[in-house]
């Protein structure tokens, strides 16, 4: 892969990073991660826990900010923005869901899916039509509502995606979603994720060590102890590279 400017990203990428460095308490947890995303496009970042997906996920989405390296979202340099402009980009921009649904227990299950519209000042008409949209393509309309302790562990989870679907972001950050949910479960979530993200031209990043969950990405990018898995394997010896990591032509180290 040929790197780009210095001062810009490619022009088809909606989301880019070149040469991510990021450490946790001294030990590296990103090293020298390059990669680029097309708008529309779903991307699997996969690979064993430990081996920095949610590390590089955090990094993209604005969570953490690199030591080293260049965040770019639309032409925008996300490493350089400070906390309040990364937060106002998270909301206004991102979606973001995790294994753990991190419901407000307060909040009925409509007001927990429209927060992010709500928090960016929608009138609650508009957060609220707009929430149970996603909840009844979800199949839990009819929860809206009740408190998220009337939820199943797998109905939770649906009210999260909902939620980082409410505000149709550019893109969505995925940390594992279906984690927690059995197989049916999976694929109910899995299908209005994709679905969600091809009809609206969502971008998807879908970090999992799940070989059905990253089925469902049009391009993968494999990880190993922080590096581009090949780059891993050719470090610490001779290499093991798989077809999945041959495939991740957007990732350099």
């Amino acid at each position: 892969m040929v790197a780009p400017p210095d001062n810009a990203p490619p022009d088809n990428d909606v989301l880019w990073a070149r040469s991510v460095h990021y450490s946790h308490s001294g030990s590296p947890g990103l090293i020298g991660v390059s990669v680029g995303v097309r708008q529309g496009e779903i991307l699997a970042l996969t690979g064993p826990r430990g081996s920095g997906k949610t590390t590089l996920l955090r990094c993209l989405a604005g969570h953490a900010v690199p030591e080293q390296g260049e965040i770019w979202f639309n032409s925008v340099p996300v490493h350089t923005m400070g906390a309040l402009a990364r937060e106002r980009l998270r909301r206004d921009r991102f979606g973001w869901i995790g294994p753990d649904p991190r419901l407000l227990p307060e909040l009925k299950v409509w007001e927990n899916a429209a927060l992010p519209l709500l928090v960016a000042g929608a009138s609650h008409r508009t957060a609220k039509a707009a929430a149970c949209e996603w909840l009844d393509r979800l199949d839990i309309g009819g929860f809206a509502r009740k408190r998220p302790r009337a939820l199943t562990r797998a109905e939770s989870q649906r009210v999260a995606l909902a939620r980082a679907l409410v505000n149709e972001p550019a893109v969505v950050f995925a940390d594992e979603p279906t984690a927690p949910l059995h197989r049916a479960e999976r694929a109910l979530l899995l299908r209005t994720l994709t679905t969600a993200a091809r009809s609206h031209e969502i971008t998807v990043v879908l970090a999992t060590h799940d070989e059905e969950t990253a089925a469902v990405a049009d391009r993968r990018v494999a990880l190993l102890d922080g590096r581009p898995a090949g780059t891993a394997a050719a470090v610490g010896g001779p290499s093991d590279e798989t077809p999945e990591g041959q495939a991740a032509c957007s990732l350099s180290a």
